[in-house]
């Protein structure tokens, strides 16, 4: 089995073989190694793309809209770069479309990454396909043993904001729960300066 390091490095390099530059590479090396971690076939994909690229002039959007189309696809690394850049500007959309992007799975860690850089969830929809971003912590998606598609046709990225996933009954009930472990104030315990000198052992 490789290893994460050699995932990112293998990559970095093939990417700056097919003509990206260092910096664009090291981001994609980054990438790989993420998606991989998270189960996800980037190995697969990016290869891929690669081999598709030398036949293909996919299109390199420079600046983010709230709604993007193309006749051409979206190269999905120049995408993701932009994206990530303009992730403050593009936040305040809400959301964004995208028309026809290329081997969206490689689109996906800049969206992971972009969550954890504004502190929100990220939902993104490739056509049928939901993939849930955590602050670059996890993805969720519905896509559990399925192939991913070359291109979506239509795809929506929506900015979630932060809400409890509980009621404020159920917050109470197991606030009033909680209580119960407080410490009662006797006056043994005022003059030992509540359990000074004492293990907490739960």
């Amino acid at each position: 089995m490789k290893s994460l390091s050699e995932i990112e490095t293998t990559s970095k390099r093939a990417s700056r073989a097919i003509g990206f530059s260092w910096g664009i590479s090291e981001e994609v090396g980054k990438n790989i190694r993420l998606l991989e971690l998270f189960g996800i076939p980037g190995i697969k994909n990016l290869n891929s793309y690669y081999k598709n690229k030398k036949d293909n002039n996919y299109y390199n959007i420079k600046i983010i809209d709230k709604n993007n189309q193309s006749e051409k696809s979206y190269c999905p690394i120049t995408l993701g770069v932009n994206f990530l850049d303009q992730i403050k500007t593009v936040e305040n959309f809400k959301s964004c479309t995208f028309k026809n992007i290329a081997f969206p799975i490689l689109f996906l860690p800049f969206l992971s990454r972009a969550s954890e850089v504004i502190g929100k969830k990220i939902l993104c929809k490739f056509d049928e396909d939901l993939f849930l971003l955590n602050f670059n912590i996890g993805i969720f998606s519905n896509m559990i043993k399925k192939e991913f598609h070359p291109v979506a046709k239509n795809t929506e990225v929506s900015f979630l904001n932060n809400e409890d996933l509980f009621s404020e009954e159920e917050w109470k009930d197991l606030y009033k729960l909680s209580e119960n472990t407080f410490v009662e104030e006797t006056d043994s315990l005022k003059k030992g300066a509540a359990g000074a000198g004492l293990t907490d052992n739960d």
